[in-house]
């Protein structure tokens, strides 16, 4: 969850060309990649994230978990329901449910379609699952473009090395550049790459 495994000497060492290239942003040795708590919830607001605000995407896992989840009790008023498993979205009116709460029919159809595909035994996305085939069997779904699937990869499975180059805040921080000439930038920062993106996510212009 809080990466305390990775070697920050080792890893701003590595990105010392990456940080000269974005003197925005955010440099401080000792920056970790968030980690989550459940690979199904991370995933679901992944999928709901996409195209929309942060606060328009909350609002809508917000309504999800009080719909499909449990209610649980804490002292916290806006923190009600757990967030459901899988399988509370297999249900046959499932995809219905969601476009109600306000999920368009695209993104409710690839929540229904991934949690069928993690209570199937399909796709694991556990921590410590495999990454290629769990990356390659996400990029195989309806709705999981290149952007979800590396973010998955650094949110859920902990790898390293992610680079989000369609990210926006990443485009943003290298103007004019194409995919393929942020791909070709990126090697050099290897096998750190996700690092660097949350140091621009983290940076003062974002």
């Amino acid at each position: 969850m809080f990466d305390l495994d990775c070697i920050p000497d080792t890893i701003d060492e590595a990105l010392a060309g990456f940080y000269c290239e974005v003197p925005d942003a955010y440099h401080l040795p000792g920056l970790r990649l968030p980690g989550c708590f459940d690979g199904f919830e991370m995933a679901v607001r992944a999928i709901l994230g996409q195209q929309i605000t942060v606060k328009a995407a909350n609002t809508l896992a917000a309504r999800i978990a009080a719909e499909f989840g449990q209610q649980a009790y804490t002292p916290f008023s806006d923190l009600t329901h757990t967030f459901p498993a899988a399988k509370q979205f297999t249900a046959p009116d499932a995809i219905d449910k969601l476009g109600q709460l306000g999920v368009i029919h695209r993104r409710a159809s690839a929540i229904v379609t991934l949690a069928e595909a993690v209570e199937s035994g399909a796709i694991s996305l556990q921590s410590d699952a495999d990454i290629q085939t769990e990356s390659a069997s996400l990029a195989a779904l309806p709705g999981f473009g290149p952007w979800t699937v590396q973010y998955l990869a650094m949110r859920i499975f902990k790898w390293p090395d992610s680079f989000l180059y369609s990210d926006y805040a990443v485009k943003k921080a290298f103007p004019g550049m194409s995919p393929k000439q942020l791909l070709s930038m990126s090697e050099a920062w290897r096998p750190w790459r996700s690092y660097a993106v949350v140091s621009i996510w983290c940076g003062p212009h974002t």
